[in-house]
């Protein structure tokens, strides 16, 4: 196994890399001094903020300039596109439902997945109460003002800030008037159309509107998006007090469908393994926010906002129930049931696989008997929905001053969120159609006409209502010694109370979901800045912060009633929180007085990390508090002009594992216990070891950007994005090994790179023309895999009990790699004309 270079020799390294470019920004006639004009937000409501060189972190910050450039569909893609450390995984096949991970900490929209990342949309805080999940396609690109990525565990960001914090700051009708109009045309008849207005008038009124539409029918089968969003802003302010009522609504329709299992995407690049998989999302965000100005002192700003979002899925699957089960020839049963109620042409015998590839008529005859359709069925259509409001209000104190002669800024604020969850769940039983579609019968998983799996009645019914409340207070203090030594102090102390009550288990059901949980902790953070050149600044920071257990895992905590799937649901007892400690180094500043340089080193590590580990009964587990998992690494970066060319370049290295052993399952890792033993295509655990490589993070990754202004109306931008392969979720211990037979695929997704390439032409002041290729050289690329069971041969044709077996000795199922593909080159082209932009607006 790779060691990764111990921290302190990665801190050495940095420190010589700074010796090198220090020396030549300490030659300059001219150094700039270090950042040139960023204030940067140290809290996510917006306030007086701070220089970069007193941020004791490498903050990213994103213009709306630096966005509409990239030619990013959204937020998600722009952070893959340009900001270092961050890399997607399209785990859900839709562009809009990307998993974003930075440093190895995720932003997902799947629910069941850890979440380790914080989103804020002016100041509202973006993480669903119900799993902290993120929906990117409730934030509108059009209408971002600028973003924020803050690394580290910022106790500042509140709950969930693990390994960063992102803050987004939206448009408002006096730094954006004008009237703009932006139609565009592309691959996938994808259309659409963005349309914004700003204005302001000398009473202080300030008004803002965004809308969205998007449509296209996906490069994938099946996968069309649907896409509405409007945002709107009126505002006020005089010289003291700025006012700012925000109205936000979003209602979409995306189908991603997920991974493909490898030989069918060797086949197919476009294919899908089921359908549908369809998810709505219907947002509207209400949010008051206001700043005042006492004096030059002292400023206060807050917020009070609601939210409503209310999300349903509609997700057909294959029934692994199902896969070792014989359901291809009716018994004389089952032809019995089918000829009493009417039906005919189903066969008497000799019915096969081989020429009976999407059976049908044994999953109609035993909803008919209602004996056992769990298990003859090959097809699950799984439904959700959920209702969540959320409301919650926050303020905070901004005084500038001095202390003991010294230039001062104190921080202090408090918070409260709460929400009221609706969620329920359940399934509906079906055959596999030859398209991969499912069609249901008669048959759910209500306890009742569904039958039952081995004697017990086939229930997947999970409805849940929920409170959670959070209360919170911070503050941060920073001294600054000559205006080049700044000390920061901060912290922050969160109350939260989760109140789950079920609506079908009774209090005292072991199955019951009710029941009620506190966490509480106070985080704190150090950091220290130093410049002792105006081109040269170094800094070092130590951060805590915490998450609490999501509803989806206080659901699923109970060994003694362990789940099928993570994102089903047994009895729960308590879960501690996860808290993270982030350390981290490095040293920024400018060559040549135009290129700005950044390297650093941090190391962060999650105690009592939640897992979902395995069960004694085979295929089952519970989300168990996991020891410790450490991700550190080395960042460097490079940006700049030179003449008309705009660069950017950023690489990093990334360690992220398991420091702790657990069981876990591993029923399609050749290396389980059972294969071990001699019987492979079993379920199955395996091991995972301290230095175990966590799967989906890539260890290297490296972006590169070029924009060169050929004339003042003609631009091109271009970008490459390169990632290192990563482990296949499943392959936790690194140990598969495909045997070509029971195990299929490697077990890990191949390294890549992609190239993106976009230009805009002012045909006149007010028309512009745009385009953008992307996936220029049409790489095929996987962004991440999972290993998992499969009902598919190589043909797309369904199996059961495709190695064989016997009653005595079980039916093994085969295995394989699922892999979630990138997209191939794309293109799309656009019109923009401004009506009345204000020059300089």
């Amino acid at each position: 196994m790779h060691h990764f270079v111990p921290f302190c020799r990665l801190t050495r390294g940095v420190l010589a890399l700074s010796a090198a470019l220090g020396s030549s920004a300490f030659a300059q006639q001219n150094p700039t001094s270090l950042p040139a004009v960023d204030i940067i937000g140290i809290t996510p409501l917006p306030g007086l903020g701070q220089q970069r060189n007193e941020i004791a972190a490498p903050v990213q910050v994103a213009r709306k300039a630096d966005i509409a450039t990239s030619g990013a569909l959204d937020l998600s893609d722009f952070m893959n596109r340009r900001l270092g450390s961050v890399h997607v995984n399209e785990m859900q096949g839709n562009p809009f439902q990307m998993d974003v991970s930075y440093r190895g900490y995720t932003a997902s929209p799947l629910l069941g997945t850890p979440q380790g990342m914080s989103v804020y949309m002016d100041g509202v805080r973006m993480n669903q109460p119900f799993g902290d999940v993120v929906s990117w396609d409730l934030i509108p690109r059009g209408a971002i003002s600028s973003m924020t990525l803050m690394p580290g565990s910022n106790p500042l960001f509140g709950l969930n800030t693990l390994g960063g914090a992102i803050s987004v700051q939206t448009k408002d009708g006096r730094s954006d008037p004008g009237t703009d109009l932006q139609v565009t045309a592309g691959s996938n008849k994808r259309r659409a159309m963005e349309f914004e207005h700003g204005g302001f008038n000398d009473q202080g009124l300030s008004w803002y509107l965004n809308a969205n539409l998007f449509r296209e029918e996906g490069w994938r089968a099946t996968s069309p998006s649907d896409v509405k969003q409007i945002f709107s802003k009126l505002g006020w302010r005089n010289a003291d007090t700025d006012l700012k009522l925000t109205l936000s609504h979003a209602d979409n329709q995306l189908n991603g469908n997920g991974l493909q299992e490898q030989r069918l995407l060797a086949a197919d690049r476009s294919s899908i393994y089921t359908s549908p998989d369809i998810t709505q999302n219907r947002s509207t965000l209400l949010n008051l926010a206001g700043s005042h100005s006492f004096n030059e002192a002292l400023q206060f700003s807050g917020n009070v906002y609601y939210r409503d979002l209310r999300t349903s899925t509609y997700n057909g699957d294959i029934n692994e129930g199902a896969m070792d089960q014989s359901i291809v020839q009716p018994s004389a049963a089952d032809q019995a049931a089918l000829s009493a109620a009417g039906y005919s042409g189903f066969p008497a015998s000799g019915a096969t696989s081989a020429n009976t590839p999407f059976p049908y008529w044994s999953c109609i005859a035993q909803t008919l008997q209602n004996d056992e359709p769990a298990e003859k069925c090959n097809g699950l259509i799984n439904r959700s929905r959920s209702q969540q409001q959320n409301y919650g209000a926050s303020g905070q104190l901004t005084w500038l001053g001095t202390l003991a002669g010294q230039r001062n800024q104190l921080v202090a604020g408090a918070g409260y969120d709460a929400s009221r969850v609706q969620f329920s769940q359940s399934s509906q039983l079906g055959y596999i159609n030859p398209d991969h579609s499912i069609t249901g019968v008669n048959a759910f998983g209500d306890g009742v006409s569904g039958g039952t799996v081995d004697g017990v009645p086939y229930d997947t019914r999970v409805d849940l209502s929920g409170r959670i409340r959070t209360w919170s207070v911070f503050a941060s203090d920073t001294m600054s010694f000559r205006d080049q030594l700044h000390l920061t102090l901060s912290g922050r102390y969160n109350t939260t109370t989760v109140r789950n009550r079920d609506a079908l288990h009774a209090d005292g059901d072991p199955a019951s979901l009710s029941g009620d949980h506190k966490f509480a902790r106070f985080n704190p953070a150090i950091g220290l800045t130093w410049s002792p050149t105006k081109a040269l600044n170094m800094y070092a920071g130590l951060n805590e912060s915490s998450r609490a257990p999501t509803a989806i895992e206080l659901g699923c905590a109970n060994p003694e009633q362990p789940c099928k799937l993570p994102n089903a649901m047994a009895g729960d007892p308590p879960l501690n929180q996860v808290v993270t400690r982030t350390a981290e180094a490095g040293l920024r500043g400018t060559v040549a007085g135009q290129l700005q340089w950044n390297a650093g080193v941090f190391h962060a590590e999650n105690r009592n990390d939640i897992l979902f580990v395995a069960d004694n009964q085979a295929g089952y587990g519970y989300f168990k508090n996991f020891g410790k998992t450490q991700r550190k690494g080395l960042e460097l970066g490079l940006s700049g002009k030179l003449g008309k060319m705009t660069l950017g370049a950023q690489y990093t290295l990334l360690d992220a594992t398991y420091q702790s052993s657990e069981i876990v399952n591993g029923s399609s890792n050749s290396s389980n216990d059972t294969a071990a033993a001699g019987t492979p295509g079993f379920d199955g655990v395996i091991t995972i070891r301290p230095g175990d490589r966590i799967p989906l993070i890539p260890r290297q990754l490296l972006k590169l950007s070029a924009d060169y202004a050929v004339t003042p109306g003609f631009n091109i931008n271009s970008n490459m994005v390169a990632m290192a392969g990563a482990l296949a979720r499943g392959n936790e211990n690194s140990g598969h090994q495909p045997d070509g037979t029971t195990y299929l695929g490697q077990g890990r997704s191949a390294g890549y790179a992609i190239f993106n390439l976009g230009a805009n032409y002012a045909v006149t002041p007010q028309l512009q023309l745009i385009g953008q290729v992307n996936n220029v050289f049409d790489t095929r690329y996987n962004t991440a895999a999972q290993l998992g069971a499969t009902g598919f041969d190589g043909s797309g044709n369904f199996v059961a009990r495709p190695l064989g077996g016997s009653a005595a000795d079980g039916y093994p199922s085969q295995h394989s790699t699922f892999y979630a593909p990138g997209a191939p080159r794309l293109f799309w082209v656009g019109v923009r004309y401004a009506f009345d932009k204000v020059a300089g607006g």
